[in-house]
């Protein structure tokens, strides 16, 4: 397989997670136009985003074992997060989204990085969400909201007036996302890079039940 990159070079893809489309409005890899028009209604912030050019996508295929796909999965949002952070500042920078669909991903593999993704990130103002397939779930109005047609992660800023609402499992991080600013801290200050350790880091971050 090879990797499409938005300036037309094509560049031979391996690891455990698979590089098919880079950063790119329009994949040609996944059919989203019926599905961002659909979520369009449930998130107000999606329609201007993508009419200004300001919701990309960059699409990988799962091509290893869990543990490696969950690493590599992480380390694609990690990167994605801090190009977010550098859009934040800019006019309309609020409106940015990078979505991360991964072909072939199930919600066990999602899961774990998109946790520690938002204990890492929410502090400095960045939300991820999780949108695995087969869940059947409903807004904050109980209107169904419709399944995606690949499993994706989205890396967004955080709306600090709304976003908390959504965390209510969550109080401690609702808490920090309330106050979020970036204040341009490394995120891993006094943290190993390594997918193994954030790992348990994150698992220590969970609430009590």
């Amino acid at each position: 397989m090879t990797a499409v990159h938005t300036d037309g070079t094509r560049h031979p893809a391996t690891g455990a997670l698979r590089l098919v489309e880079s950063h790119t409005t329009h994949p040609t890899t996944v059919e989203i136009t019926d599905y961002v028009r659909a979520m369009s209604v449930h998130c107000p912030y999606l329609s201007p985003s993508v009419e200004h050019g300001l919701t990309a996508w960059t699409v990988y295929e799962a091509a290893g074992d869990p543990p490696d796909v969950e690493a590599e999965i992480f380390h694609a949002g990690v990167r994605a997060a801090e190009w977010v952070r550098t859009q934040l500042s800019r006019p309309r920078g609020a409106l940015v989204c990078e979505n991360l669909a991964v072909f072939g991903a199930g919600r066990e593999v999602l899961a774990w990085p998109h946790w520690a993704l938002k204990n890492l990130y929410g502090p400095v103002g960045v939300m991820f969400g999780k949108f695995p397939l087969g869940d059947q779930v409903t807004d904050h109005r109980g209107r169904m909201v419709p399944e995606p047609p690949v499993p994706f992660l989205a890396v967004r800023a955080a709306v600090r007036a709304r976003d908390p609402l959504f965390l209510s499992r969550t109080p401690d991080l609702a808490a920090l996302v309330a106050e979020a600013a970036d204040d341009g801290r490394d995120v891993f200050a006094g943290l190993s890079r390594e997918w193994k350790d954030i790992k348990l880091w994150a698992q220590r971050r969970l609430p009590r039940r």
